[in-house]
């Protein structure tokens, strides 16, 4: 067998900043490594010289479109050796806040989608319809993409009351929009013979390689940490999981389409039950975090990220180690990619939903 190896990045519009060294027979894969760690930052590293504060705002860099869901977990992992107790408010607005935030980076993923297969509409669609989610969301935060805005204690500020109606507004106008999309996309006879079939991922190996997120979903695997796991207000919100026994590249972007109905669903009934109160623990002075080790999880746009905290009573984490749902779903690259037709690989590598950033941290 005579074979060809090529690079797939690490300066490719396609890949990112990331390499895949892929092995041709003809055009077809029969090997696929990934090469990752162009983008590596020390963010681990970093949180040592910096006090839990400083620490959210370069943190949310690693998947800056999905900023708040960024924040949980590690927050969570604070604010359980501080013993705080959360304003039943604040809560809500953090859900409200993610759940945008989750919206925001499936419609990133769903563009990217739409021009991995030279559908320029699906790419124009969902850059434009993402627009509402970030009006919101800056309406909340005051910012459009970086908001260090969930921080222990809290969030920083309150939500304005007019958010209400037009969240209702772009749910109800987004909600139709997803329409058009099924029909656009996920029922186009191009996109589902080259995504239907192509790309398998078995449950089995989803579960034995650790895959996380929309991607272990899409192989049957019902997990979520939302309800796994309920963290903030979540085991008081009623949706569902949506779940795929194809494991294929078409099941993987369905699962993102499916994911999109329940967060509008989460948010207005975060809105609906959304109590009057403070929203936040007024820390005075320099943070200082008991002495101890906790583990914080929750559930990105991407899949479970999860942060291991220890303090020494500082000022200064100890030590933290930080697991991003792209750098989970890594190892499962050859496995998807192996036997497909070079033409293919864009779609079935994208559906992954990998982010070197966030995997490199």
């Amino acid at each position: 067998m005579s074979t060809l190896t090529i690079s797939v990045g690490p300066q490719h519009p396609g890949s990112g900043h990331f390499r895949l060294i892929v092995t041709l027979d003809g055009d077809r894969i029969v090997d696929a490594i990934p090469d990752p760690g162009y983008v590596h930052r020390g963010e681990e590293k970093l949180a040592e010289y910096r006090n839990y504060i400083q620490n959210i705002p370069h943190f949310e860099r690693m998947g800056l479109h999905d900023a708040n869901n960024m924040m949980f977990a590690y927050v969570n992992a604070v604010e359980h050796l501080m013993d705080l107790k959360v304003p039943e408010r604040a809560d809500y607005i953090r859900v409200i806040m993610a759940e945008l935030n989750r919206l925001i980076a499936h419609l990133y993923y769903t563009a990217i989608t739409g021009i991995f297969v030279g559908h320029s509409t699906m790419f124009m669609w969902p850059v434009g319809d993402r627009e509402l989610f970030i009006d919101l969301a800056q309406m909340i935060a005051g910012q459009r993409v970086s908001y260090a805005f969930i921080l222990p204690g809290g969030v920083r500020n309150d939500m304005p009351e007019e958010v209400k109606k037009k969240a209702e507004k772009a749910c109800d106008y987004f909600e139709k929009r997803l329409v058009e999309y099924d029909k656009l996309l996920m029922n186009n006879p191009l996109f589902e013979r080259r995504a239907k079939g192509v790309g398998i991922l078995t449950k089995q190996d989803a579960i034995r390689l650790g895959v996380v997120g929309p991607a272990l979903r899409a192989s049957g695997v019902k997990f979520d940490v939302r309800r796994n796991d309920p963290y903030s207000v979540y085991d008081r919100l009623d949706f569902d999981i949506p779940v795929s026994n194809d494991g294929d590249t078409w099941a993987r972007v369905w699962v993102h389409m499916e994911e999109m109905k329940q967060s509008m669903r989460i948010i207005r009934q975060a809105l609906k039950q959304i109590p009057t109160g403070p929203v936040k623990v007024n820390l005075r002075g320099q943070v200082r975090v008991p002495p101890g080790e906790s583990f914080g999880r929750a559930e990105a746009s991407r899949g479970e990220i999860s942060y291991y905290l220890v303090s020494d009573g500082g000022r200064f984490p100890y030590r933290l180690r930080v697991i991003t749902p792209s750098f989970r779903n890594m190892i499962a690259m050859p496995y998807v990619l192996k036997g497909m037709v070079l033409a293919d690989m864009p779609p079935s590598y994208w559906s992954l939903d990998y982010w070197p950033v966030e995997a490199d941290r």
